[in-house]
């Protein structure tokens, strides 16, 4: 049915013609609507930001520290700021504060700015990057100048697998390394350090109740993250670097396994040195891990946690994957000339069958009574 707003009625005699309106723009009401201020690109500098470094992070709350802020000052707890995007504060950033940095109880500061990261320690939960665990890539701590890889002698017994990973990733990173022996009381290092003895890497024995003035020393003035199984003595060499920590003790279980204490990574700052003008540097404690993925690492820059291989490699063809089945890889050799120890070419060929997907990282490999065979 035709409205009678809707028709125009035409008299042609006696009949009744009607036809449709034709509507205009006149016909059509435009709804006001709500006043906005225009969207704009532009950010605010924060010119007034204060510089922090972040020590811990828990559920959305990141706990900083002020430059020059002594061990009494009242830590500041921030939120990332909403333009920061998708970016990730991790312990070790330098960060840019607004708002309340007081530290008072209840006073919470924005982030609003991230530093240009010096170093990046990443690591990967699996090394294949196909899978869901590879990709899933972590951040480990930010800015860091020093890897101390924490690993004892006995109980459980010392994995150069594990330790051959973390050299990797300290490498990729642009980190030095620190090989730290401990439990040097139940077991003597001349295996460990055998192993290693082409690469001259730096290395400390921790005793129980031993003098801890030479680890201090290479501690100093900076940043150090420390990497270990769980059961290793990590969190009881931490409390005797800073007693105030108080870092989770664990025990071993029956199968040579340590138990996790350590829950989340934190910074922690060690005790002024004698020398009141020095800087004690940091600590970063880290959560016991049982394998260190390295997804995130390129086949080609996995030689470079193995410098005693790389010089071999020049007379490798073009594009030699450096797998046992390639016939005219001189790895081999290198190393049956006795210029590299064999059981590091088995590691470093380890690593690259598991970046295909072969074995299982977190089950390492043993051969029968050689502790050091494990990857």
């Amino acid at each position: 049915m035709v409205g009678d707003g809707d028709r125009q009625e035409l008299r042609a005699g006696d009949v009744l013609a009607t036809k449709r309106r034709e509507y205009d723009e006149d016909d059509v009401r435009v709804r006001p609507g709500r006043s906005s201020r225009p969207r704009t690109r532009t950010r605010p500098q924060h010119a007034d930001a204060v510089d922090g470094f972040v020590i811990a992070v828990d559920r959305g709350r990141y706990t900083c520290v002020l430059p020059d802020a002594g061990p009494e000052t009242p830590v500041v707890t921030a939120m990332r700021a909403r333009e920061l995007g998708r970016k990730s504060v991790v312990v070790g950033d330098r960060v840019g504060l607004v708002g309340d940095t007081s530290g008072a109880s209840g006073a919470l500061a924005r982030i609003v700015r991230i530093a240009e990261r010096r170093s990046v320690l990443r690591r990967t939960a699996d090394d294949d990057e196909t899978t869901a665990e590879g990709r899933l890539e972590r951040v480990v701590v930010a800015n860091a100048d020093q890897l101390v890889i924490v690993s004892a002698l006995a109980d459980p017994p010392p994995r150069t697998g594990f330790i051959d990973r973390c050299l990797v990733a300290a490498y990729d990173a642009d980190i030095e390394p620190l090989l730290c022996l401990t439990k040097a009381d139940l077991a003597g290092p001349e295996a460990v350090l055998g192993y290693y003895t082409e690469l001259e890497l730096p290395y400390v024995l921790i005793r129980p109740e031993s003098d801890l003035a030479e680890l201090r020393a290479l501690l100093a003035g900076r940043i150090s993250v420390l990497v270990g199984h769980s059961g290793v003595g990590k969190s009881t060499l931490v409390n005797r670097l800073c007693p105030d920590a108080e870092r989770a003790v664990g025990t071993v279980s029956a199968i040579g396994r340590g138990r996790h204490t350590s829950t989340s990574a934190v910074a922690l700052r060690l005790p002024p040195p004698p020398d009141p003008a020095g800087d004690p540097g940091w600590i970063v404690d880290t959560p016991g891990v049982r394998s260190f993925g390295l997804a995130h690492v390129s086949a080609e820059s996995l030689l470079h946690g193995f410098p005693d291989l790389v010089e071999a490699t020049v007379d490798c063809p073009a594009n030699c994957p450096h797998t046992a089945d390639e016939a005219d890889c001189a790895l081999d050799a290198w190393v049956a000339a006795g210029k590299a120890d064999p059981r590091r070419l088995a590691s470093y060929r380890r690593l690259l069958a598991s970046r295909s997907g072969e074995g299982d990282p977190r089950e390492p490999e043993r051969n029968p009574g050689d502790p050091l065979a494990g990857s």
